[in-house]
């Protein structure tokens, strides 16, 4: 095992689009070249317009892969496609939509060489936006009231179930607040559109915004948990600025969350804190979140942590971490020549 560790691995990240609402993998890779630096990433895009496809320094080779509509066997082809090439040692996947196809296709990876560190379809069932409020019932969780509707009729229940304002959210990712049954129909119809249905009518809570990156074992362990309160938030509600706090109630649930999921790999808690002091559990995200690399600065690198869970190699509880250890999001224009985008665009690797 350690001389394996010690060897150069190849490791295959999904979730380059380093863009203003940006998916994990660009801070993943980060995160993996300070723990292994002769590490070589195999990128797994999309789109041709995934940033992370040309910067050359981060990714050393990138490979189209088919959108996770068109299903588990088509992406199975496709990665053992490219495992005939690359020999990956394991696989990142950074993106909600895409874990059913990659969980459906694990054991098969794993026969052409390719490691990877799931949930199960249940356990992502389970924690899904539609499912949170049940689960926090079950556990005793605190979670917000929420329902799931298919219609945009079912508005005006919610309204009166929940009081508005209310958090209108897409089955997968976006969410907007809604102060009037208007704007909640206009959210639904905007959100559904674009990721289907279930949407998500969540009760508002006011307070302070605090996401939890953890990392958990499939045996009832949280291995690392690293608190951060955001600190500048876009429009769409994303961390454009971060700073890593300390509190032991946050710890506690992520460790209470893992226990009660049984939860294999990489995680995120978004909680909110009112004024009260009491923390609510907005969303949990199935995979780590596009601030991951802020785990690492703090001391607790969880990529590092989970390619080794997924090699083998035990891992530790990391207990220990930075507070104070801020994370500010810049934009900044990488050139690329055209010719870049053509051979990707027609030949599907680069």
């Amino acid at each position: 095992m350690a001389a394996l560790i010690d060897a150069p691995l190849v490791i295959g990240v999904t979730g380059l689009n380093a863009t203003e609402n940006p998916g994990p993998g660009i801070a993943v890779i980060r995160a993996l070249k300070d723990a292994f630096p002769h590490v070589r990433i195999v990128g797994l895009a999309y789109e041709s317009l995934e940033p992370g496809i040309y910067l050359h320094n981060l990714v050393d080779k990138t490979y189209h892969i088919p959108y996770p509509s068109a299903g588990s066997e088509a992406l199975s082809q496709r990665l053992q496609a490219i495992q005939a090439k690359e020999n990956m040692h394991l696989i990142i996947p950074n993106f909600d939509a895409e874990l059913h196809n990659f969980i459906k296709i694990k054991a098969e990876l794993k026969t052409i060489g390719i490691n990877t560190v799931l949930p199960t379809h249940n356990q992502l069932e389970a924690c899904s936006k539609p499912s949170l409020a049940v689960f926090g019932k079950q556990h005793g969780l605190n979670v917000p009231k929420s329902l799931s509707i298919f219609n945009a009729d079912e508005l005006y229940n919610a309204g009166d179930e929940l009081n508005f304002p209310l958090v209108i959210k897409g089955k997968f990712y976006e969410a907007e607040i809604a102060h009037t049954a208007g704007q909640a129909q206009n959210a639904f119809y905007r959100l559904s559109a674009k990721w289907g249905t279930p949407i998500i009518v969540q009760q508002f809570i006011k307070g302070t915004e605090i996401n939890v990156a953890g990392l958990a074992d499939g045996k009832g362990n949280a291995l690392s948990v690293i608190p951060m309160r955001k600190l500048y938030i876009t429009d769409k509600g994303k961390a454009w600025a971060g700073i890593t706090i300390v509190e032991d109630k946050l710890i506690a649930i992520a460790q209470q969350f893992a226990a009660a999921s049984k939860w294999n790999g990489g995680f995120e808690l978004e909680l909110m804190q009112d004024k009260a002091g009491d923390l609510f559990i907005m969303e949990i995200n199935p995979r780590f979140p596009a601030w991951i690399y802020l785990t690492a600065a703090a001391g607790q690198n969880q990529p590092e942590a989970l390619v080794k869970m997924a090699l083998g190699e035990a891992v530790e509880p990391l207990t220990e971490y930075k507070v104070g250890k801020m994370f500010i999001r810049y934009a900044l224009d990488h050139v690329a020549d055209v010719s870049e985008f053509q051979q990707f665009s027609a030949f599907g690797e680069l």
